[in-house]
Parts: C-alpha cells; structure tokens; sequence
C-alpha cells in the first residue's frame, strides 16, 4: 500500500513531537527524584516542627587496632550523621549546634562544619563540643525558597573515634541541641541509633529593637577580629583584618595570628603585617600551579594553608611599601582600654588570590579555624567567622560620606581561664605572722619532665630568701628548711613550678585601722616585658585600698573591686632573668620589682587579715590568669593563743584538784 508524502510527514511529526515531549518528562522527573532524595524522611510526629530539627543519626562503627581485651580501652571508628533543618519562619543565620559526646571521642572530620573551639583535626570532643556550618553557614526557610532543601537544611558527616562502649550498645552523645541565642530546645528524643529535638524560638526572650538587615548584628566579646572586604576582582581581592581588644584586663604581647584556607587561597601581599615564612612551595603544585601556570611566584608572599602573621615594629610605621596603615606597626601590642585606649587595636591589609570554581567577585570565603595568642597572654578562643553588616568608614575623599566594606565577617574571641597546670605566671605567699613562704603549687605552669622528681607530692614551704633564687637552686634550702622547722621531707621531692613569671604577695603588717601588703614580682624568662600590668582581687579586703607606693595602682569597682597596678614611667619595664656564670654558686638572677600598697578597715565586710583574708583570690599578669597557691599561711599568733588558753585551763584545774585533796 503507497502511502502519500502528506501521511508520511504527518507520522514524523508525531513520533518527532512524541519524544521531545517523553524527554521533557524524563527531565521532570529526574529534578523530582532528586528533591525527593534531599528531603528527609522525618521521624513519625515530627512533621508539625516550627523551628529548627536537629537529627542526629549513629551510621555504624568498626574495631580500631590495636585489638585489646580491655573494653574502656578499645577503640572503635564510628560514623554518624547529623541533619539540621529549618522547618520555621525565620531564617536561621550562622548555625551552631551542640553534641554532648560521652564516650572519650576523637572527631577526625565534620563535612559541611567547623570545629568552633577552632582546633584541628584530630580534636578530643570527649566532653562535648560545638559546631557550626561552613561553607553553608545560614538555613534560609521553606517559603522564601519553595521547598528547596540544598537551603534550607544542612548534612554534617561525622568520623571519629570513641572508646569503651562494646557492642550491640551505640556510642550516642548525651544531648544535641541548638546553640544560637533567643531559641529554647527541650530534652531530645532517643532511639537506639538516633535521636532528635525540635527547638523553637523562645517566647519569653524579649527581640532587641534593632533595625533588620540581611546579616547578623556584630557580636561583643574580649576580643574582636574583622575581616573586611574592600575591593574585588573575578580572581582576586583585598580585605583589612582588624583586632580590637575590648577586655578590660585582656592582653597580647607581640601576637601571633594564624588561620586555616579552605578553598586553595594564598596570600599574594601584605601592608601593615607580615608573614613568619616566605614560602610558594604550595603554590608551584596542584590547583593553584595550573591556574596561575604563568604567575611569577617569586613575589607571592606565602602559599601556606594556615600562614602565622604578625604585626610589624614601630619604625615600620612610615614604610611605603610595609607600613601607611591605621593602627598598624606596634610590634604587636594590644594593651587594655582601662591602660591605654590608643593602644587597644591592631590592622593590616592582605591581598588574597582565589582559584577555581570561586572565580566570581562575589563568591568570597573568609578563612577558618583562627587562632592569636602572645607571649604571655591570657588564652583566647576564636569562633567560626559570621557574616555581619559590612563595615563603615570615613569616605578617604575627605567628604562627609561613608563608605562601605564589600563583604564583612566578624571572629568573637573570648578569654579562655587556664585549666590546672596550664597557667603561665604563679603566686606565691608569705606573711609577717609566719616563718616559712608558700611556693608556688607543683607543676603550676606544667611538668614536662618528671623523672628526676615527684609532680604529685605538694610543693615544700621555704624560708622567704629562697624565692629570690631558681628552682633549681632550692633543695638544699629546703631540705634544711625542714630539718630545722620539722617538717616531713618527701624521699622523692616535688618538682618545681614552671613558671616564667611568679608574683609574691606578703602581708607585711595589721593594725587597728588598717593593714599592708608587699607586692614583687619575678621575671624568669630571658625576655623584657614592656608596659606590664597586674591586677588583683580580694574577697572581702579590695575595697578598702588606700594606695601604691612605687606602681601606679587603681580601684576598679565596677570589676569586683580590681586593683588594676602597672609601672610608673622610668619603671614599666619588667627585664628578663641575668644569666649567671655558674648554676650552683652564681645563678640566674630574676628581673625584679617591688612595691608596698596599704589598706583601709571599714564597711561592713571588715578583713579579718590573720585568718587570710588579706590575700588575694585572683591575681592576673599582663592579663594571664596567674595560678595560685593552694594554701595560705597560718597565724602561728592564732596556735600560740589557742595553746596559751589550753595551758591556763590545765593550770585552773590542777589548781582545784589540788584544793579538793587538801
């Protein structure tokens, strides 16, 4: 049968039409398929969430090596996966969550989070630890993206390693729950390999009357970090990096500031800071040698991962190429407002290079895990950066207009108290009422090496000359000590503190009205300390201060009654140990200063200084949290009169007896 070109045509089109029309399906399909597979499949009841839904699910875990009998011994890898979905209203900004880990974790990686303490991997999470989400760091809601889960939820793979749970039991974490302010979480829900909480917006936190914007309000805290974008190119950019101390007895001393790329970023140039090295190795392989093929790396400034910047010397100030920059140059001071508020802040510029697939001037990702620390300097811990509104400042025209950063992120950094043997500086005490001084407690700054002596045992009290000389010269003086006020000796004795640092308070006189104290302090290390500070804290007696005699000394009320004590001018620097010439008959000898400070007696909280309350509770050096020693001395005027009155009681009673005989 023929069949006209007309029909033949006709059947084309359809079976052309046909499949245009099967593949558009197929498509459609396919884009459902894989919303279907995001979208989780939540636990029975928990659909009608009106916040946030935290998941947490246990996947599995296997024997590590070594094999041991021992169960709390052995460890297992385990991996586990946590979900955390916006099923609210509002869009939650910057994410962190808290897992209550109880069985002696490792966590080795978190993909799709950051460590917010911003330590590296391998991190003990053994007593639980917060995350937060990177590079997705916001969860934007349901109806602002039409349901598109890659926005409004985040999956956080978990590897690690936890010990003594053997099977069938799983290593689940005590708790999970929400860590951003203004949302209330419950008690979350177990089953026998997950469990999960709904957090919803607390009802009785009051909002602040702020204005809304698109990013989260800066945050306070001791000590402040911007990153602050000011000019982008497709494969390049600029941005300040600002540190401001904002604690009133917080410190840094020549910091240090480190940080970790995440995307294969290095750093091209630098004005008002530097690097610890120069080195491109990381730059000549890989990513970033295949992109920048014919870059002359020779006059990049450092290709490492995580780079060490510090701040530059004062005569840098001035420097066109180095230097030209507010608040930079000051050889990595930042002293405390309460000290010198023209001194508190800190600022360098840094040219970064990008690589691929961020090649857009819009796509800019700040680095993580930052970390500054000092010589001898309290310990601040950094969070994750968040996006905050961009920063102001004055138009460089010199017309009243302000100028906007690009971009801006914030890193809160908060003074971390040190833990038992971590400290940097001790105290020790003596009293006019007591022969023998307190040392500083064993192990106080740590104990590295303790074959040679006892780190456990408490250390022995000496006569006060012996706080003038090294540790290390000290045992004969102590032995003998001993011997004299018949004290035990230990056959093993105790190891010293360790301590760069020790400050010595003796509570040289009591009187009627009043009472005195001696403050010295020690230097141990080779290094000066310019511009030093302490300050100290009493229970009862710090606000009684009357006056300092060779510091400059203030009463801080509104910090619990500190007594903020620094140098006067001709005498603010604190100079390192003298070397000596023979370790056994010259010894070192420390930078010492020494002044006398008396107090008043008067408000209700009357000092009863014999019974120690004329020492201090807390005592800081250059804004370092000093250890203290874990005893005072004893009024040996107290035991006499105790003994005294015991003597003339004995004596009544014999007299009575006597009298009844007769």
């Amino acid at each position: 049968m023929k069949l006209s070109w007309k029909v033949v045509a006709f059947m084309l089109f359809l079976f052309h039409s046909t499949n245009h029309i099967c593949l558009a399906q197929q498509e459609g399909n396919d884009e459902a398929d894989d919303e279907a597979e995001k979208q989780p499949t939540l636990p029975k009841g928990q659909e009608h969430c009106k916040g946030i839904f935290i998941w947490y699910n246990f996947i599995s875990r296997t024997k590590e090596f070594p094999r041991l009998k021992n169960t709390t011994a052995q460890s297992w890898a385990f991996k586990s996966r946590v979900t955390i979905l916006n099923m609210g209203t509002s869009e939650l900004q910057a994410w962190k969550i808290f897992i209550g880990f109880q069985y002696k974790e490792i966590l080795v990686s978190a993909k799709g989070a950051v460590l917010m303490s911003g330590v590296d991997f391998p991190a003990p999470v053994g007593n639980g630890t917060y995350l937060s989400g990177y590079p997705q760091t916001d969860l934007e809601t349901s109806i602002d993206t039409a349901n598109e889960f890659d926005r409004i939820q985040v999956k956080v793979e978990l590897r690690g390693t936890q010990f003594g749970l053997k099977p069938p039991g799983n290593p689940m974490p005590k708790t999970i729950k929400l860590a951003n302010d203004g949302y209330k979480c419950p008690s979350p829900t177990r089953r026998k390999a997950s469990m999960y909480v709904c957090c919803v917006k607390d009802p009785k936190l009051k909002a602040n009357k702020t204005t809304k914007t698109k990013f989260l309000p800066r945050q306070k805290g001791d000590l402040l970090i911007s990153y602050d974008v000011s000019q982008a190119y497709k494969n390049n950019y600029l941005a300040q990096v600002t540190i401001e101390n904002c604690h009133p007895l917080g410190r840094l001393d020549h910091w240090n500031l480190t940080w970790e790329w995440m995307r294969g970023e290095f750093i091209n140039s630098l004005k008002g800071a530097y690097v610890r090295k120069v080195d491109i190795s990381g730059c000549l392989n890989g990513k970033v040698g295949e992109y920048y093929g014919d870059m002359d790396f020779s006059k990049v400034l450092n290709c490492e991962k995580k780079p060490i910047i510090f701040d530059l010397p004062a005569e840098k100030a001035d420097d066109a190429q180095m230097g030209k920059i507010p608040f930079c140059c000051r050889n990595g001071t930042l002293l405390p407002e309460t000290m010198d508020s023209t001194k508190s802040k800190s600022a360098f510029i840094i040219e970064v290079f990008k690589i691929p697939p961020d090649l857009n001037r819009t796509t800019i990702y700040p680095p993580q895990k930052w970390k500054i620390v000092g010589d001898l300097n309290p310990d601040y811990r950094c969070g994750a950066p968040i996006r905050v509104e961009p920063a102001q400042s004055p138009d460089p025209t010199g017309v009243e207009a302000v100028k906007y950063a690009i971009a801006s992120w914030q890193i809160v950094c908060n003074i971390s108290r040190p833990t038992k043997g971590n400290s940097r500086c001790c105290v020790t005490f003596s009293a006019y009422y007591n022969k023998s001084a307190i040392p500083c407690d064993t192990c106080a700054c740590g104990c590295e090496d303790t074959a040679k002596c006892n780190p456990n045992k408490p250390a022995m009290l000496l006569p006060p000359e012996a706080l003038l000389v090294p540790f290390e010269n000290r045992s004969v003086k102590a032995k003998a000590w001993a011997q004299i006020q018949h004290f035990k000796v230990p056959k093993r004795l105790p190891c010293g503190d360790n301590c760069g640092v020790s400050i010595n308070w003796h509570v040289s006189s009591d009187y009627k009205q009043g009472w005195a104290a001696r403050l010295t302090l020690f230097n141990w290390k080779s290094i000066n300390f310019e511009n030093w500070f302490t300050a100290v804290q009493f229970k009862k007696a710090g606000s009684g201060y009357e006056r300092m005699f060779s510091f400059n000394a203030t009463l801080l009320k509104e910090l619990n009654n500190t007594i903020f004590i620094q140098g006067i001018e001709g005498m603010n620097y604190l100079i390192g140990k003298k070397n000596g010439s023979d370790p056994e008959n010259d010894p070192d000898v420390a930078g010492k200063q020494q002044s006398v400070v008396t107090f008043k007696k008067s408000g209700k909280t009357w000092p009863n200084i014999a019974k120690g309350d004329g020492f201090p509770t807390k005592v800081l050096f250059n804004g370092e949290e000093c250890a203290l020693p874990s005893r005072i001395p004893v009024s040996t005027g107290i035991r006499v009169g105790v003994s005294l009155s015991l003597l003339f009681l004995c004596k009544f009673v014999s007299l009575l007896l006597v009298q009844r005989l007769n």
